[in-house]
Formats: C-alpha cells, sequence, structure tokens
C-alpha cells in the first residue's frame, strides 16, 4: 500500500554542502537552512558536528546552529562520536544522527573504525543521547553497493542495520551511497529488515542519482510502504569519502513525483525551487536537479 502523506528528511544543507570545495559562509548555510524551513520542509537536517580535518566545510557547525537561536534547537545534527555529542548537548540540540557502513572498507575510511568495532564506538553516544532526551536517528551506508567491495549482500546490511537501530534510535535510515541500487533490489531489500522483525514505519530511504534511479528506487519503496526519503534541495550532495557518490535524490524531484501521485508532502515546490536556484548563484554553478532546471526556466 502507497503511503497518503510522505515525510521528506532534507538533508541539503549537511548531506549536500559537505562536498563543496569552495568555502560557504556561515550566514550563506543560516540563510539556506531558513529558507528550507520556510518552504514547509518537516525536518532539515542543519549540519555536522564532525572533526573539521574531515569535513572542512562543515567547521563552522557551531556557529550555524548558534546563529539559528532556538530555532536551531529542534533540527537535527549529525555526530560521530561522544565528542560531538557533548557539543549538541552544550547547545542544547534535541535531534542527533549517528552515521554507520554496511561493508569493512567504508566503515575503515569513514570511521577509521572495523565493521564491528563501529558499534562499540556508536554505543555510548547513543546511551547518553537518549538518557538525556534526546532522539536518535541512524544512518547506514553503503546498502545497496560499495566501490571497494561491489555487491553487499541482503543479510550483512540487514544485520548491521538492525544493529545499529538496536542501540536506541528512532528511526534507520538505509543509504544507497554510491546510487547503483535498482527498484528490484530496493524490494529485496526492504523485505529483508521486514523478514528480521523491522517495521517500515522505522525504516527511512537515502538514495543517489548516479544512475538516474533515484526516483525508480523511491517508487519502489513506496509500493512497500516506506513513508520517509530524505532528499537535498537542488540534488546537491556527495560523499567526500566515496568518490563515485554522486548528487543525492533531488528534493524538488522527489515532491513533483509525490505530488503527481496525489501525496501529502506539505512542501512548497515553488519556495524550494527558488532556494535552489539562490543556493546555486552561491555556489557558481546550476542546479542538477531537472525540476529545477525546468521550473525555473519557465
Amino acid at each position: 500500500m502507497i503511503p497518503s502523506k510522505v515525510t521528506i528528511y532534507e538533508v541539503g544543507a549537511r548531506d549536500g554542502l559537505q562536498n563543496e570545495k569552495g568555502v560557504i559562509s556561515t550566514d550563506v548555510k543560516v540563510e539556506f537552512i531558513r529558507r528550507l524551513v520556510a518552504a514547509g520542509l518537516p525536518i532539515v537536517e542543519a549540519t555536522s558536528f564532525v572533526h573539521p580535518t574531515w569535513v572542512p566545510q562543515l567547521a563552522d557547525a557551531a556557529d550555524v546552529m548558534a546563529a539559528l537561536g532556538d530555532a536551531g534547537k529542534d533540527l537535527p545534527v549529525l555526530v560521530p562520536n561522544e565528542r560531538g555529542l557533548d557539543r549538541a548537548l552544550e547547545l542544547g540540540l534535541k535531534h542527533i544522527a549517528i552515521f554507520g557502513s554496511a561493508t569493512e572498507t567504508f566503515a575503515q575510511k569513514n570511521l577509521n573504525r572495523s565493521l564491528d568495532e563501529q558499534f562499540a564506538m556508536f554505543e555510548p553516544t547513543v546511551t547518553r543521547a537518549r538518557a538525556a532526551g534526546l532522539d536518535v536517528r541512524a544512518y547506514v551506508s553503503m546498502c545497496f553497493g560499495d566501490p571497494w567491495e561491489g555487491s553487499v549482500p541482503i543479510e550483512q546490511v540487514v544485520s548491521v542495520g538492525k544493529r545499529l537501530f538496536d542501540l536506541g534510535a528512532s528511526q534507520l535510515s538505509l543509504g544507497d551511497t554510491i546510487g547503483v541500487g535498482t527498484a528490484g533490489h530496493v524490494k529485496d531489500l526492504i523485505g529483508g529488515f521486514v523478514a528480521a522483525g523491522m517495521h517500515v514505519d522505522d525504516l527511512a530511504m537515502h538514495f543517489h542519482d548516479t544512475y538516474g534511479q533515484a526516483l525508480a528506487n523511491t517508487f519502489s519503496a513506496l509500493q512497500e510502504g516506506i513513508s520517509t526519503y530524505d532528499a537535498s534541495a537542488g540534488g546537491l550532495g556527495g560523499c567526500p569519502y566515496a568518490k563515485s557518490a554522486t548528487g543525492n535524490l533531488a528534493t524538488e524531484d522527489l515532491v513533483w513525483m509525490l505530488n503527481g501521485l496525489g501525496i501529502e508532502t506539505g512542501v512548497d515546490l515553488a519556495a524550494v525551487v527558488e532556494t535552489s536556484v539562490w543556493m546555486a548563484g552561491h555556489l557558481g554553478r546550476p542546479s542538477p536537479s531537472a525540476v529545477v532546471r525546468a521550473l525555473a526556466a519557465g
């Protein structure tokens, strides 16, 4: 049964900007977030408290959150470990996300931990966050394929994903980090999690459009009952530790399709398009989103 309402989890300000080479000012980031919230996006992930050596673009995370003031306290931030959690707690934030890997190689490259060691790193972070009353989301990357290891067995993804979720997360986002997923694979992966005892309401999908399959994959997930989708305004994004990871599913392309299906999102499409055109001006290049290009030209 296709859901009648979908929640779009906007990742443009974090996942979208983290791979940008040119320096984006704190003021522009703050304005970007404010515009996305004003466009009716129900969840806007603001930044990441990762060490600036790893992701220099987000080195101003604390400044961004401070500039947002009270409005920023309801916005999720990515935290890699307990140090990141400390910074979130100092700012009075209410929602954090952790970011795990379904494969050994990416765990080593992205987390400097083995596949098994990552859980020991995340456990105290999640335990402390929950004790402090914070909501925790868990991402698991490389769910469909890994540039170093190739295809990833569904049972391996399910095992890693469930372990991350069972640490105390409220939602598990399944990432097609390099965009190799297909509609059939999406159906099988969701089926694997359901067979392992997880409910579709506990799952979200995070698609990249490397092979142009993000919308087809979204439709496949809709047919399985998934009602939360990560997307990035203007199709911004990639992953600094996976060179074959191109842009995220564009928020505008997703909203256009969902509108056509009569699925409620609460998102003002024109406002998101206007925001993406504005951000493209700051980045010095046009948006890769087909819907942004079409509507902006019209």
